[in-house]
């Protein structure tokens, strides 16, 4: 996948998905969807950057 593709996932997920820093979120009490969440936004960040 190219890193086009990334950058406007990251976009659409910014706009659709919920921020957990604005709700300022506690990772040690997340639950389970909300870690995968978390870590699917990462990775696309991740790929996004690199």
């Amino acid at each position: 996948m190219t890193k086009t593709f990334y950058k406007s996932l990251a976009k659409v997920n910014k706009v659709v998905l919920p921020s957990f820093t604005k709700q300022q979120l506690d990772l040690t009490k997340a639950k389970k969807w909300q870690l995968i969440l978390f870590g699917y936004k990462l990775w696309v960040t991740k790929r996004a950057l690199d």
